[in-house]
């Protein structure tokens, strides 16, 4: 387990546990009560710190090397139905857009998302989950394919943002995003989708239009990341804290101000440290989502996913 720096607390005292439970195995010294102790106030710590967390904090979190990525939650949570699909039949097949029919409780859906990589040579095999116009129109390609078929679309949002090359750029980046917009907006079967991880920006948005929209506990939601906002604010990325707290990225500033629908509960620590508990509570969303979903006819569907969007922003003075 890799540990942030604020969990250092944690880590000391998970060490000391692990010695206490070694000299017990190794003497017939009773270190029971030693350990119990210890046991108590790791928990004691971990909840004091978990339940207090900054927003850079989360914003951490969401970013922590052992936690799940997209084709875990999709591998996971399928069974072993997922059938991947690839290419935007136009340019070439983005790694940094994953998508593909699956099975989740019997229910066939089309499920999409942005993969990161779990080490340094996958991150770069996927551009560290920035998509390029191709992986948008891929995206869109199998939405639209999902239409066709009345297929339920679910979208895994974890970005740090659509990759801002100089050729995605020639390809259309932003051309793709805003027409993944527009389509999501109006497509005929019922979207969800899951933040898991990092909702950085245009790239998040491209696969963000649903009529569910959904955060883990310890992800964020923004149009710009702290750091790039602290160097843009204050020339310097030494301002990403106080950057984090303006921005209101969080999934409880998000739900508060109305921009997801709800907020998905996290194990102690986070998704990493009981992946288990992760998927079968997005699972449990999900499958509750389409329920209240699936009967709504087309046109209700796509006004009320119009009627959710236009109403977003509203505020008073």
């Amino acid at each position: 387990m890799e540990y942030l720096d604020f969990e250092l607390p944690i880590k000391e005292l998970e060490d000391q546990l692990e010695k206490c439970e070694l000299i017990g195995q190794e003497s017939n010294v009773d270190v029971t009560n030693t350990c119990k102790q210890i046991e108590k106030k790791l928990e004691e710590t971990k909840k004091k710190i978990y339940k207090n967390l900054t927003a850079w904090q989360r914003v951490q979190l969401s970013r922590h090397p052992n936690r799940p990525y997209t084709l875990e939650y999709i591998t996971t949570l399928t069974d072993g139905t997922f059938l991947e699909l690839f290419g935007d039949r136009n340019f070439k097949d983005d790694k940094a857009m994953i998508g593909g029919l699956g099975k989740i409780g019997g229910q066939s859906f089309m499920l999409i998302g942005q993969q990161k990589g779990i080490n340094t040579k996958m991150r770069q095999y996927r551009n560290f989950g920035m998509a390029n116009p191709e992986g948008y129109r891929k995206a869109l390609r199998l939405m639209k394919m999902a239409e066709k078929f009345g297929i339920p679309v679910i979208t895994f949002i974890d970005t740090p943002g659509a990759y801002p090359g100089m050729e995605a750029e020639e390809r259309g980046q932003g051309e793709a995003i805003a027409r993944n917009i527009f389509e999501m907006s109006r497509l005929q079967v019922p979207i969800i989708c899951v933040i898991i991880g990092e909702g950085a920006s245009g790239g998040a948005l491209g696969i963000g239009v649903g009529d569910r929209v959904f955060m883990l506990e310890n992800t964020w939601y923004s149009v710009i990341s702290p750091e790039s906002c602290s160097s843009i604010l204050w020339k310097s990325w030494d301002y990403k804290e106080k950057a984090a707290e303006a921005l209101k990225l969080t999934s409880t500033d998000m739900k508060k101000q109305k921009l997801v629908d709800d907020v998905i509960p996290e194990p102690l620590g986070g998704a990493h440290y009981d992946k288990a508990t992760t998927f079968a509570t997005v699972k449990e969303y999900i499958l509750n989502a389409f329920q209240e979903l699936k009967d709504l006819s087309t046109s209700e569907l796509v006004t009320n996913r119009m009627d959710k969007y236009s109403k977003m922003g509203e505020f008073k003075e």
